[in-house]
């Protein structure tokens, strides 16, 4: 396998990591990122721009990265919280009237971020094109009864996270959560890192699929617990209908698909866009400042919600939009914070060791959190800090 790229001394270890992935793990196509104090450390890529093809990746393909999205569009709502926009403790319902029914007046702005407003369901699923509509998920969620009691306990909202979050930066700044990305972050920034697709992109986003991939090797377990494997079975458990809230889901490589804005699943990133967009968060990178201050990085860290997962079935952890450090999310420190995505991708950034990370591929696996490809290039990060 040709990797293509650079690594600084004494990161060579993600190197050889991510050989091992194609070699052992079946990757088709894959790019993985790292800054460290705000210079890129690592920047590899290698295989396939298209899961099912032959043209190679190149330095700038971009791929879809599902709920890693959701780390994207949380720096939204805390950064027009830090900027004084948006009150966390507010509720929902303040900025937003319409939602205000079926008991929904308890739900605060901090419940959308930390997974505990209660409604990761529509009983009326969306279908695709109803889905790409701006303006009918966050309908379809303002219309829902939550189906437990808004803040008493936490629950992965899968798709409905993201009509929430963008219905908020709606009402407030009056443009969606694309639009303002765009304008005030990602474009200044120039961060190859898309919510919403420009047609004059398109060229550069490889196909993607399920990726049917050799067990890895070293004991990691791979096949989920019978509880797990029932919950997305079953029609009737939240497990499955938080991820049915769209039904079918909508085909990945569609350009209409691509092109929309639905900031809980299909953001568009280079592994450098991901990783450069979490260094920036946490500290200075070459032409930029930091966007979060100090007291904007606790609020994304400090822990909002832990334990049994109502969604997912497993102990999560999250703090306002983001995943945390733990055994559905090991990233690199107990400070981590960041998202991934179901099934590859993977950005977070580490406040402690001035680490961010980003990581994108074309060939999904049936995990939903800890995916191996990426939580080996996690491990060998760890072993080059020496932690």
């Amino acid at each position: 396998m040709d990797v293509h790229g650079t690594v600084a001394e004494g990161f060579e270890p993600v190197r050889d990591a991510f050989v091992r992935n194609f070699a052992t793990l079946g990757e088709r196509g894959a790019a993985v990122a790292v800054y460290r104090d705000g210079q890129r450390v690592v920047d590899l890529w290698a295989g396939t721009k298209d899961v099912d093809g032959t043209a190679p990746w190149e330095r700038g393909t971009a791929q879809v990265v599902r709920s890693a999205t959701k780390g994207v569009a949380a720096a939204v709502l805390l950064l027009l919280h830090q900027r004084g926009q948006l009150d966390l403790d507010a509720p929902v319902g303040h900025y937003w009237p319409e939602f205000k029914v079926h008991g929904k007046e308890r739900v605060l702005v901090r419940h959308v971020l930390n997974h505990r407003a209660g409604l990761p369901v529509l009983d009326q699923p969306l279908t695709p094109q109803d889905a790409l509509d701006p303006l009918r998920g966050p309908r379809a969620v303002a219309a829902q009864a939550p189906v437990w009691e808004p803040g008493t306990d936490h629950g992965y909202h899968a798709l409905t996270y993201g009509w929430l979050l963008d219905e908020l930066v709606r009402r407030v700044t009056g443009q969606g959560t694309d639009e303002w990305l765009a304008a005030q972050l990602t474009g200044p920034l120039g961060l190859d890192l898309w919510l919403g697709l420009p047609p004059a992109e398109a060229g550069r986003v490889g196909r993607v699929g399920r990726l049917e991939s050799p067990e890895p090797s070293g004991g990691l377990r791979t096949r989920p617990k019978r509880s797990v494997t029932e919950a997305y079975q079953d029609p009737a458990s939240l497990t499955r209908r938080a991820f049915a809230a769209i039904t079918p889901f909508p085909e990945q490589n569609d350009p209409a698909y691509r092109a929309a804005a639905l900031p809980a699943t299909n953001a568009i990133a280079t592994a450098d866009g991901l990783a450069r967009f979490y260094a920036t968060l946490i500290g200075d990178t070459a032409g930029a400042s930091r966007l979060f201050t100090p007291e904007t990085v606790e609020l994304a860290r400090a822990e909002e919600s832990a334990g049994p997962d109502r969604v997912l079935v497993v102990g999560t952890r999250f703090g306002l939009g983001y995943m945390l450090h733990g055994s559905a999310s090991p990233f690199l420190t107990p400070g981590s914070f960041g998202h991934p995505g179901r099934g590859g991708a993977l950005g977070f950034a580490d406040p402690e060791t001035g680490i961010a990370f980003g990581y994108v591929t074309n060939g999904f696996r049936k995990t939903v959190t800890a995916d191996p490809r990426a939580q080996g290039l996690v491990r060998a990060v760890r072993s080059v800090l020496g932690l």
